[in-house]
């Protein structure tokens, strides 16, 4: 890879999900939130959660791997069950950071920045992706389709669903209660990735409209979480 083709992909890896980290800071009208705990968000999500995940992936399909001789059905379980538990679980803790969990004072705040440590991940996703695309020796053309695609429909299910939990944590924090409390919306954070890879795993209604339905999906998360920002926002109730 040259100079300039690592230069580009860093760009179509990056800069989508700062711009879109950028949008859902400014979701909020009143008080919003501090540079540094978004970058820090940012940061976590795209590094130490995404090693993790990794970590944990690799664990978990290690020990499963033996339950499931058939590899379809593996794969399929690894997108829909594995892959959501572990990026779900890792992605999130961006919110009990320092920096991050003493600016947790609004409800509004845990969807903000579990939205940013979502859009983190899915940077350094992009640019493993990326590189993976750039392998198989594919057109630039179909490159930028590629990785179009990722920056959109992935961005945003990441962003969506981490601003479950992140609301959740935010809640706990902000009312000092047991962490126990998070676990609704972390299952149902899971729920929301894992119905978008099945989506894309398991293209019922053709590959073409399955990838439409898992686009149109991450549009209509976003847009709850951003509507839902907005109003606690405007009145703070929950």
């Amino acid at each position: 890879m040259t100079p300039t083709e690592l230069l580009i992909l860093i760009l179509f890896a990056f800069l989508p999900p700062s711009i879109y980290a950028i949008w859902i800071r400014n979701t909020e009208r009143h008080h919003r939130e501090k540079w540094k705990p978004v970058i820090l968000s940012f940061l976590w999500g795209a590094t130490i959660a995404v090693i993790a995940a990794i970590i944990l992936e690799i664990v978990l399909d290690v020990s499963l791997a033996a339950s499931f001789p058939n590899y379809s059905i593996f794969g399929l379980s690894i997108a829909i069950f594995i892959a959501p538990f572990a990026e779900e679980l890792t992605k999130p803790l961006a919110l009990r950071t320092k920096t991050v969990k003493k600016e947790l004072d609004e409800l509004e705040d845990g969807f903000i920045y579990g939205a940013v440590a979502g859009l983190g991940f899915s940077a350094t996703e992009n640019l493993l992706y990326g590189y993976s695309f750039h392998l198989q020796e594919i057109t630039f053309v179909t490159f930028i389709i590629l990785m179009a695609l990722r920056s959109f429909g992935a961005c945003l299910l990441h962003a969506s669903a981490t601003a479950l939990t992140g609301y959740g944590y935010g809640k706990t924090i902000i009312a000092r209660t047991s962490l126990v409390r998070v676990i609704p919306y972390f299952l149902l954070a899971m729920g929301v990735h894992a119905f978008y890879n099945f989506l894309l795993s398991y293209p019922l209604f053709g590959a073409p409209a399955s990838l439409l339905m898992a686009l149109g999906f991450s549009v209509i998360a976003i847009h709850y979480v951003r509507k839902r920002i907005r109003i606690l926002d405007a009145t703070g109730s929950s």
